[in-house]
């Protein structure tokens, strides 16, 4: 359970709940199938609550008068470069999922291509994470 809300909790996310959840001994593909189902779901709420959530943004930066922070500038000079795909597979790692969906969203990337596009991010990033941290661990309580 600690795994699925830690991995739907932005910054946290599968990035370091993963090599978490293996470290602590929990079986790796468990892990790995659940921090993905867990991100997955909370970025899903992001995509598809995303004119709520978007007007609430606003209503909020207008009320302390704040610019964009400068890693969603950076998302959007990103979006901009490598399109879709590349924030959907590179957001998770260097900005995080959740804001990642949300800038697509705001570029007007459909909510299919989205989730797509975040989705395979996700799995990817879960995959390389879980698998080297899975290697990485059996390697060194071996070798010991």
């Amino acid at each position: 359970m600690l795994i699925f809300l830690g991995a739907a909790v932005p910054w946290l996310e599968v990035i370091a709940v993963v090599p978490a959840g293996i470290v602590w001994g929990l079986t790796p593909f468990l892990v790995m199938v659940v921090a993905f189902m867990g991100n997955m779901l909370s970025v899903l709420v992001v995509i598809f609550g995303f004119d709520q959530l978007k007007r609430w943004y606003v209503r909020r930066r207008e009320a302390k008068g704040k610019e964009s922070s400068k890693g969603s500038r950076r998302a959007v000079v990103f979006f901009h470069k490598y399109g879709l795909a590349g924030l959907g597979l590179l957001g998770p790692l260097l900005i995080g999922t959740h804001i990642a969906a949300f800038i697509g969203m705001a570029l007007g990337a459909s909510k299919r291509a989205m989730s797509i596009w975040i989705g395979v991010g996700i799995a990817v990033w879960v995959a390389i994470f879980g698998i080297t941290t899975a290697l990485g661990f059996d390697f060194f309580t071996q070798s010991i």
